[in-house]
């Protein structure tokens, strides 16, 4: 029995006991939820209101003359099912999530504070810009230092996620090169094998070829191979760096001028920024366009379907084919400029991709990215990314005593294992990442980069104590002792203490049911 200072036991050592099931289905806070289908009742709501008492009918014959399909709940009922159902999901307040690749970092409640200030919350997006200067400012200084810390002259603030802002950069040479008149000339673009999924995809929505390069030994990119790809033909280049492994690409320079020599571009996938933000700047490594995810590396929510927020950086090569709007300062006033036309009258470019996005940006995520920022300050912002590599090395280090590094050496940002150490086991990746949920982690990234065999990718950030970290490492250390010693069949029952157990993930994939249907419908196509 574990003893706390007061003496009382905090968790007992003896083996648990199958307990006895609850009428309810409920085990203590563990609150058994049904589906708000199911809980609620079409027959009304949670609130009468009157049926209405003369007036005008100003609906031209829309009313409405069937029910509306949706279950009522009282407002009580209403908060304890989404309450309950919130406690089902694994968050970064509750503890470390170690997904690499995705940087799950820590959102300080500092820059969720100056979010809400009035002016930046409740700003309409059809504000005038006389009623808007404020935020224009921010928005101005906010592109201003992505511009410092990257290097680069130029930045596009619309861009709403990653995947967006890669589009921007990949639009942007697209653009570069028919103004060259080399458009239908360079129509490959290559990407390592590593690279993020979203790569290739916007390449070839751009109209691109893609053809893969693979890593050489130590997990990079393989230089030789890149060389022998280049021709005539190629647009540019899509590189993570540092990569998807969890390396720093030290060819980087080479590469880029390899590329340049042969006439394209170089895209650098921003998505590990964290990882040298502060430390080094991308235009000095011979980047052309760069997207930033905010929520990456300075620390806005990952949204949940949005709002995200990708800003690109160009090169001066770029900088022209920048879209619209974009803000602009003159007179001691801001404004937008939003089309190729106002460019030009502004004396400025008017080779301008044209417009990505309704409108500029996300207002929210700008303000939080400032403040993360703003309080952290050029040292803090280097000290983050120290310590994200430090933490990486420690898992690396600690965990390398039970499982397999995929390379050898140091890493940056995350530290990335194979399933060597499960060879001959039985237990494979996914039953191991399984098993994590019931010692109370979400799993880190499985399965990817498909270059290493049933890799593992864990990125803990800087946010985490050495504390948080020793727990975590232990947790895994235990899990693949169990592993090798056989405890085959408790792995592969693995979770058992989640509320749906485990699922069949193969039929869920290929047989979705993303709507409910009544028991009476059921029945009734039967």
């Amino acid at each position: 029995m574990t003893m706390n200072a007061q003496g009382r036991p905090t968790r007992s050592d003896a083996p648990t006991v199958n307990a006895a099931p609850t009428f309810t289905g409920n085990k203590a806070l563990q609150i058994e939820e049904a589906l708000i289908f199911e809980v609620g009742h079409f027959a009304g709501t949670g609130v009468d209101l009157p049926e209405p008492n003369g007036g005008v009918d100003r609906l031209g014959g829309l009313n409405r003359n069937t029910d509306i399909g949706l279950p009522g709940l009282s407002e009580p009922e209403t908060m304890r099912h989404f309450v309950r159902l919130s406690q089902k999901n694994y968050a970064i307040d509750m503890g470390p999530f170690p997904l690499g690749s995705c940087t799950m970092k820590h959102n300080p409640r500092l820059n969720e504070k100056i979010a809400r200030l009035p002016g930046f919350s409740d700003l309409h997006p059809l504000t005038p810009e006389a009623q808007c200067q404020g935020a224009l400012e921010l928005i101005d200084q906010l592109a201003f230092w992505l511009k410092e810390l990257t290097g680069m002259p130029a930045v596009a603030m619309s861009p709403k996620a990653g995947a967006h802002g890669e589009l921007c950069g990949m639009m942007a040479i697209k653009a570069a090169l028919e103004a060259r008149g080399e458009a239908g000339k360079r129509t490959r673009v290559l990407a390592p094998e590593s690279a993020h999924g979203t790569n290739p995809a916007t390449a070839v929505q751009c109209g691109f070829i893609v053809d893969a390069i693979p890593a050489d030994k130590t997990g990079r990119v393989d230089l030789a191979a890149l060389k022998e790809n280049l021709g005539d033909d190629v647009a540019g280049i899509m590189v993570t760096n540092p990569n998807t492994c969890g390396l720093f690409e030290r060819d980087i320079r080479a590469i880029a001028d390899a590329v340049h020599e042969a006439g394209g571009y170089f895209y650098c996938d921003g998505a590990n920024f964290n990882a040298i933000a502060g430390k080094v700047k991308p235009g000095d490594l011979g980047v052309d366009a760069m997207h930033i995810n905010l929520h990456k590396t300075f620390s806005t929510p990952h949204g949940g379907g949005g709002p995200g927020s990708g800003p690109t950086v160009l090169s001066e090569a770029l900088a022209p084919y920048a879209p619209v709007p974009y803000v602009h300062f003159e007179d001691g006033k801001f404004s937008l400029v939003e089309t190729r036309r106002a460019a030009k009258a502004e004396g400025e470019s008017a080779k301008s991709l044209g417009r990505l996005t309704a409108f500029h940006g996300q207002m929210g995520m700008f303000t939080r990215a400032l403040a993360y920022m703003m309080s952290h300050g050029r040292d803090g912002i280097a000290q983050a990314a120290e310590d994200a590599v430090l933490n990486a090395n420690y898992v690396l280090s600690r965990l390398k005593e039970e499982m397999t590094p995929a390379f050898d050496g140091y890493c940056m940002h995350e530290a990335l294992f194979d399933d060597g150490f499960l060879k001959d086991t039985g237990v494979e990746t996914i039953d191991f990442a399984k098993a994590m949920i019931d010692e109370g982690y979400h799993p880190m990234t499985m399965y990817f980069p498909l270059v290493v065999h049933g890799a593992m990718l864990i990125e803990p950030t800087e946010s985490e104590s050495k504390r948080e970290l020793d727990q975590f490492c232990e947790a895994l250390l235990s899990l693949a002792k169990r592993a090798k010693a056989g405890d085959v069949d408790a792995f592969k029952a693995a979770p058992l203490h989640a509320p749906r157990r485990r699922l069949d993930e193969t039929a869920a994939a290929r047989k979705p049911v993303l709507r409910w249907t009544s028991e009476s419908s059921v029945q009734a196509a039967e």
